[in-house]
């Protein structure tokens, strides 16, 4: 497996584990800077997803539940719930991500080929790339 990190906007991917190509458990470690673009709210058709704080605080919504997650901390989101995180703190969050199955690190490759041209990004493309791997836009908050 390719184990480079995944620059996606602000955001980094560190894949740990992926688990797509046996639809098992996958671990990658998420960074989220101060202020960053993050991905709107969504939900998962086929993965539900857990999130382990490891530094800095990070802000995390599961349906109408919104906590400010420390290290240590941590939420669960349910196959179809949205939703959504955000750092609007001072300070870089970072966080271990668990899916079951696995998204795969495939999903954020793609996402960042529309990201990452620079300008807006493509809207239609993004969603297209999310389509594809089961996951869905909520309603913005």
């Amino acid at each position: 497996m390719d184990t480079a990190p995944i620059k996606v906007g602000q955001l980094g991917i560190n894949y740990i584990v992926d688990g797509s190509p046996t639809k098992g458990l996958g671990m990658f470690e998420l960074t989220v800077p101060p202020g960053s673009n993050v991905p709107p709210p969504h939900s998962h058709s086929n993965n539900e997803e857990c999130v382990y704080v490891l530094a800095g605080t990070l802000r995390y919504s599961v349906g109408s539940d919104t906590r400010d997650l420390t290290v240590g901390q941590t939420m669960r989101t349910p196959k179809g719930e949205v939703h959504a995180f955000s750092n609007p703190f001072a300070e870089t969050a970072r966080a271990l991500i668990i899916n079951s199955p696995d998204i795969g690190a495939q999903y954020f490759k793609d996402v960042a080929a529309v990201v990452n041209k620079g300008g807006p990004p493509d809207k239609a493309a993004l969603v297209a790339v999310m389509s594809r791997y089961g996951l869905v836009l909520g309603a913005p908050k």
